[in-house]
């Protein structure tokens, strides 16, 4: 599921509006804003990849996403971590601990926000 940048960016800003017009898109880039046919040809690019669609209202599009934004999200961490981390989640965890250079007090909060959200699982595939 890899997206390039551009497309990416456009991906950030439909999750964003939910739902939208090629107008409404490119409002929500900084400036200097991209061409309306280009913002146009990326959303097309995406619909022929599978993330997103529209809805026809007249000759009106309302373009929407058809990939959740975490199932996005948890594809590339997954990807970022079996291409650089040997598909090791403790080599990418104490990678990213040294790099944030983390205090033992700051992993032991994580350990327990972990610990939670593992319980919160658990919680939920029991019932």
């Amino acid at each position: 599921m890899q997206l390039t940048n551009a497309e990416e960016e456009i991906m950030q800003i439909l999750w964003d509006l939910k739902e939208g017009l090629i107008r409404d898109i490119r409002e929500k880039f900084p400036y200097p804003k991209p061409a309306r046919n280009t913002v146009s040809t990326i959303v097309r690019i995406l619909e022929k990849k599978g993330h997103v669609a529209h809805k026809t209202f007249g000759n009106v599009h309302v373009y929407y996403p058809l990939i959740k934004k975490e199932e996005y999200s948890k594809s590339q961490l997954f990807d970022v971590m079996k291409k650089y981390f040997n598909n090791s989640f403790p080599a990418m965890a104490s990678f990213f601990a040294r790099e944030k250079d983390l205090s033992i007090s700051e992993l032991d909060e994580l350990m327990e926000e972990t610990r939670k959200e593992l319980k919160k699982e658990n919680r939920k595939i029991n019932k």
